[in-house]
């Protein structure tokens, strides 16, 4: 195979030194010249080696043209280096591809590695092999309680990882019998780091605050500075970055050979473990071991493109990504038509239906460990052996509280000899999960609190290489308040005929006093500025918001708890009839602490994140479907369409797109709490046609027809 490569360098490389640049140029602006190129460097065996030679064949170009042109050259070359399918959303050839764009000379390196292990396994295959023990540190970065996941969910995933890099899940036994003899202990162990970059004791887990509400793909969750965490040595640690990332992203990872300042695994704090956040069908920690086998060379068993090599020898071709739960036997269309191997770790299948690693999987990654291996540092690092001194790790005592107001509360507890840290929890009484800090001292203040609520609180003392048990749990209550800091200056306003008038662009308090008390603040738009965005924030108890124009309802969003609740119309209209409905799901209310509401306009369309940046479809959004049952835009579709479904208490709910003929083209199952919820659906994989969306919440089943183009 790479001697027909080098053929193909060898009869590209004379063409660009024999044409004149005018044809060379006419030629670059060829569909055909570039159907010449994939001919001619697009086996199927899609070797890593390829993209050097491509590399070098833009470098001969650029000698004979100018730096433009060879730019636009090697710009097809990496754009057509591989395609990803958006099923599991994973995006670490996206990665890849934006690193090789920004630093082409990142493809030698991977072509160093690349031939050290293909020598390798020609020379070993999966025969010799090292018992590997990785020392992980988990860098939790949080904007909201929720995403500051728990110690206990953070170990659920070490085991995870430990359990299917040894071949010890409980599931490999579902593995068909045609591929059990390849099913592989790959011989890879992961530890929680003890021992911290300067030889200090650590837990292994670092926390850090963030006013980042989402990252992306970008990387800025590894550097401080851009609300992230800084990664440690790459060969000491396997970093892994743990955040709320958005666009649906489950997690991405970065490929041996990148920068070591972003080396490393990122997840998302949904898809982390098997308990917590953790979200089906993504719930069970594979998105960590599918992102892992990416930092240890593993390449998408599809190969990202159709009919793509992996690299491997023993895992079969596959026509591209799989989603769900496909029924076994799953035949590809490819040459042979072999059954795919869709239970494999690096498909993209849901995580009970992905199982098993490959003896070629395993032997491509046991070649970074051995001499002159990318990763073989790691089999020196001290991370897991906890530095020396210690003793018993006692349980905290003296467990106090102070300052305690409507809102806020001082927490603290006596020091305990050899203690690195402290894990302190808190939940209030009527709860029945805890909120989990990391604190180095001896104390915490805890903001946000509800007002006469009683909260109890427990301490965990954090050594080197071990941890306390809890201590025996305490208890505060929050004071009424009085409402001294709450002026409600928009009473009486229950009907829409009473309703107050309120400032735009300007944050108003305002507050539910009663059990049937509710506010209606009347606004308007203008001509300039028709775009509309309702914020309520600030709550201190379970509210909701409706907008209205006259008696119109446009919109509804109840979320449960006191989570913020945000309402957009990007509507034409301009009235003077807005009017925001807040009230107390059930009831609820506080006499004594005030909610924020900002009503904002804009010239231009809001986005579902709440930003005007970037395009956007002009549509008035309505969020009680109570006929069609579900929400759905832009509808034509072209590359995403977004399917909001309301629902009363938190259930299952199945969101399928199927094709005229009744056949499932894309299904997605998502628990779904109280009032609306979004799933956003990308389409690049289907045809132009019409399909129909179908809903299935418990026995209710609702069904749309959409139009994609």
């Amino acid at each position: 195979m790479h001697a027909q490569i080098f053929k193909s360098e060898n009869l590209l490389t004379v063409l660009l030194l024999i044409l004149p640049v005018k044809i060379l140029k006419s030629l670059l602006q060829s569909f055909d010249f570039l159907q010449l190129i994939t001919t001619l460097f697009y086996h199927r065996s899609q070797s890593i080696l390829v993209l050097p030679t491509l590399y070098k064949c833009t470098m001969a170009l650029n000698q004979i043209i100018n730096m433009r042109i060879a730019s636009l050259f090697a710009a097809f070359l990496l754009a057509f280096a591989g395609q990803v399918s958006a099923q599991r959303n994973c995006a670490s050839h996206d990665v890849l591809q934006q690193q090789i764009l920004e630093n082409p000379m990142l493809l030698e390196q991977m072509e160093e590695i690349e031939k050290h292990v293909q020598e390798h396994i020609h020379n070993h295959g999966a025969q010799e092999r090292i018992l590997v023990t990785i020392p992980v540190v988990f860098n939790i970065v949080y904007n909201t309680t929720a995403e500051n996941i728990s110690d206990a969910q953070i170990l659920s995933q070490l085991n995870i990882l430990n359990e299917d890099f040894r071949k010890l899940n409980a599931d490999v036994a579902n593995t068909p019998a045609i591929f059990a003899s390849l099913a592989a202990d790959c011989e890879i162990n992961f530890c929680l780091a003890t021992r911290d970059p300067n030889g200090n004791a650590t837990t292994g887990i670092r926390r850090q605050s963030t006013t980042v509400t989402a990252f992306s793909s970008n990387d800025a969750v590894k550097f401080t500075a851009q609300g992230g965490l800084d990664a440690w040595p790459r060969d000491q640690y396997l970093n892994f970055w743990v955040c709320d990332l958005s666009g649906g992203l489950l997690g991405y990872a970065q490929f041996p050979g990148g920068a070591a300042a972003t080396d490393g695994v990122v997840c998302d704090y949904q898809y982390v473990g098997n308990i917590g956040t953790a979200t089906a069908p993504f719930n069970k920690g594979r998105t960590a071991t599918h992102e892992v086998g990416h930092w240890l060379n593993l390449r998408h068993i599809w190969g990202d493109a159709t009919c793509g090599s992996d690299l491997v020898s023993d895992t079969p071709t596959h026509n591209t990504s799989n989603g769900g739960c496909p029924a076994y036997p799953h035949l590809s269309t490819c040459t042979g038509t072999p059954i795919e191997m869709t239970m494999n770790y690096m498909d993209y299948t849901d995580d009970a239906c992905m199982y098993m690693f490959s003896t070629g999987q395993k032997a491509r990654m046991q070649a970074l460990f051995a001499t002159g291996g990318a990763r073989v540092s790691l089999l020196s690092s001290l991370g897991c052996s906890a530095p020396g001194g210690g003793g018993t790790c006692a349980v905290p005592t003296g467990l106090a509280s102070s300052s305690v107001t409507a809102t806020s509360a001082t927490v603290s507890w006596g020091a305990v000899s050899g203690a690195v840290s402290y894990n302190l929890q808190y939940k209030t009484a009527a709860a029945t999960t805890w909120t989990t800090v990391s604190v180095t001292g001896t104390s915490a203040n805890l903001t946000g609190l509800t007002a006469s609520t009683t909260y109890n609180y427990q301490v965990q003392t954090v050594c080197s290489g071990s941890s306390s048990t809890y201590s025996t749990a305490a208890s505060f209550t929050t004071t009424a308040g009085g409402g001294g800091g709450c002026t409600d200056a928009y009473e009486t306003n229950e009907t829409r005929a009473t309703a107050k008038v309120i400032p735009v662009n300007t944050n108003i308090t305002a507050k539910i006093g009663t059990a049937t008390d509710n506010d209606h603040l009347r606004f308007s738009n203008t001509s300039t500025a028709r775009r509309i965005k309702v914020d309520l924030t600030n709550l201190p108890a379970d509210y909701d918001l409706k907008l209205y124009r006259g008696n119109t309802l446009l919109g509804t969003s109840e979320n449960p708890d006191t989570q913020n609740e945000v309402l957009i119309s990007n509507t034409t209209t301009v009235a003077n009839n807005y009017i925001a409905y807040v009230y107390g799901y059930n009831g609820a209310f506080n006499n004594d602490i005030c909610y924020t509401l900002r009503v904002s306009l804009s010239a231009i369309n809001w986005r579902t994140d709440g930003t005007t940046d970037g395009d956007t479809e002009t549509f008035e959004l309505p969020v009680l479907f109570e006929n069609a049952g579900f929400g759905m835009f832009p509808n034509p579709a072209k590359d995403m369409v977004t399917i909001e479904v309301p629902v009363q208490a938190e259930s299952d709910v199945q969101v399928s797109i199927m094709d005229a003929a009744g056949r499932v083209a894309v299904q997605e199952n998502r628990i779904m709490g109280k009032g609306n919820n979004q799933v956003q659906v990308e389409l690049g994989r289907l045809v132009t046609g019409i399909y129909f969306v179908q809903v299935r919440n418990g026995e209710n089943v609702h069904t749309r027809k959409l139009i994609v183009e």
